[in-house]
């Protein structure tokens, strides 16, 4: 089998890197698997032309965002003419959803769509309700979902990481797109030591984990813990990330009188090793496809706080492996966080179960290459599962 895939990840033209890693072991299941994508202006003057690596052909444009989107679909019809290619896989169905079926159209090959993210919730272009901060949702997101709607129904075959994801396409789209797999990302269970968390005041350490984007709402965590620390004035928070929003979430922990119980740690390599000092893990996104800070959290042995969303209620059950709050809901934040601070023996049930919920998941998510490659040769072949 001939597969491209069209990515956006210029860490992929780094040979250390876990994605690289991964496409390797997606090569070796596929066949011939080139690799198109944006990169760094380095990188393209060693990668313009392609770099082979066993069955792993690796190809880089520049330009800037727009330019590069013609770039790419230049280069993609280009390898589907010359090289033969049978299907083109897209990291999403937005930008590169739009490049990938402009490629292939009017050629034999298949247009395949991957979809990280839950872009069918209504968060996805919410900035609030009434009883949360209002967060400034990127107006390209109101962009994405137009392309999604246009390119969904093209796509011979589409790939999603979770059930959640899977039941918000069919509740939109209907019969108007094509058979739905589901493949959850896969994740080791090997675990790092522990790490101690910076000095600190704080006898009860809450943790995130996460870019600091809009959508990851940690805006709702800050104004939960204030409302927590009029009670408690001993709990803290570790921001563990970075981001557009980080310098906002440092004026907004100040505006809430927040600036000796939130520490921000910035991005850390050991992010789960310091998971692993902390009294919980707390995360309030309004929306994600799959989560994967949950089940590293629930590796890691830490209790966890989260918004319903990604891999809760397929993975995780609410009230059983963890505790569970609606997106926009900094009070249910809150009692929870109480709750634990205050129940000891619940921390103690919730750890266990989560644990066992995340083991018993990944056991069942094992050689995801192989999967991946056997999603696009039904593609090919026009069958389902």
């Amino acid at each position: 089998m001939k597969a491209l895939f069209i990515s956006n990840d210029p860490n992929l033209f780094n040979p250390a890197s876990p994605v690289r890693a991964r496409m390797q072991m997606y090569a070796a299941s596929i066949g011939t698997l080139y690799v198109l994508s944006r990169a760094h202006s380095k990188d393209v003057r060693t990668y313009a032309e392609g770099v082979q690596e066993g069955g792993l052909i690796l190809i880089a444009v520049g330009g800037g965002k727009l330019a590069s989107l013609f770039a790419l679909k230049r280069k993609a019809r280009e390898l589907i003419m010359e090289a033969g290619i049978e299907i083109v896989s897209s990291q999403d169905p937005f930008e590169y959803g739009w490049v990938a079926s402009e490629a292939v159209k009017g050629t034999a090959a298949k247009l395949h769509l991957q979809v990280h993210t839950d872009f069918c919730s209504p968060w996805f272009t919410r900035s609030g309700v009434m009883r949360s901060p209002k967060v400034p949702v990127p107006f390209l997101n109101r962009v994405r979902l137009h392309l999604a709607n246009k390119v969904l129904p093209k796509a011979n075959g589409i790939r999603v990481v979770s059930k959640r994801i899977e039941a918000s396409l069919i509740a939109r789209y209907g019969n108007r797109i094509a058979p739905v797999t589901v493949i959850p990302i896969a994740t080791s269970v090997e675990l790092p030591e522990p790490v101690a968390l910076p000095p600190h005041p704080f006898s009860f350490a809450l943790v995130t984990v996460g870019r600091l984007e809009p959508e990851k709402r940690i805006e709702d965590i800050l104004a939960a813990l204030a409302r927590v620390t009029t009670l408690y004035p001993s709990a803290g928070l570790f921001i563990i990330g970075d981001g557009r929003s980080r310098h906002s979430l440092e004026k907004r922990a100040h505006a809430l009188g927040l600036e000796d119980k939130v520490i921000f740690l910035g991005w850390r390599p050991d992010a789960l090793a310091l998971m692993r000092s902390a009294q919980a893990y707390i995360q309030a996104s309004a929306y994600e496809g799959y989560g994967l800070t949950l089940i590293e959290a629930a590796l890691a042995r830490v209790p966890i706080i989260t918004t319903d969303v990604g891999i809760v209620g397929e993975v995780f059950t609410g009230y059983e492996d963890v505790l569970v709050a609606p997106p926009g809901d900094p009070a249910a934040l809150a009692v929870h966080i109480v709750g634990l601070i205050e129940d000891v023996q619940s921390r103690k049930i919730l750890t266990m179960n989560a644990e066992r919920k995340a083991l018993a998941h990944l056991a069942g998510a094992t050689d995801q290459p192989a999967r991946v490659a056997q999603d696009l040769a039904r593609t090919i072949a026009g069958t389902t599962a």
